[in-house]
């Protein structure tokens, strides 16, 4: 047999307290500290609209893509004046000259155009041009409508354009 023997440390009763509350202790701050940012994250995310903004977005959200029109086909059509077709359809690109598109009232933009004369403009117009869909985009317009809307922005910019 063997001369000399290991003997086990001996543990007091002190150490085997101290080694289970150590033991039982971190995992508690562990799963505290994961509360508190579980609880955070949350409070960020808490909804501050009232059921009225809420409301009004979802139904915004949802909304029809187009809408159907149902207008009597004997009924007389008004048509338009220059400075009505232009602030209901012209204006999104003519105002700030968009994609190219003549801005209203500049003679710079406008003097090469109207030495074209009415009819070539009102053409223009009513077939497109570059960026410029046909009939400004408004399919519903007539003709007479169109040569309206050219002459309002031609003269505007010096032409002496007579629109029907």
């Amino acid at each position: 047999m063997s001369a000399h023997h290991e003997e086990m440390t001996k543990t007091t009763p002190m150490q085997v307290v101290m080694a289970s509350v150590g033991g039982l202790v971190a995992p508690l701050i562990a799963i505290f500290l994961i509360i508190q940012l579980v609880l955070g994250i949350q409070a960020t995310h808490v909804n501050t609209e009232t059921d009225e903004a809420s409301s009004a977005a979802v139904a915004g959200r949802i909304k029809p893509v187009g809408e159907v029109k149902v207008v009597d086909a004997n009924a007389p059509r008004v048509e338009k004046n220059g400075e009505e077709v232009f602030n209901a359809v012209c204006t999104s690109c003519h105002t700030s000259g968009a994609l190219g598109a003549p801005k209203f009232s500049n003679k710079g933009d406008w003097s090469a155009r109207i030495g074209r004369g009415l009819d070539g403009l009102v053409k223009t117009a009513i077939e497109g041009i570059r960026a410029m869909p046909a009939r400004g985009g408004a399919p519903d317009l007539s003709d007479i409508e169109m040569q309206r809307a050219v002459a309002y922005m031609a003269n505007s910019a010096g032409a002496k354009f007579e629109a029907k």
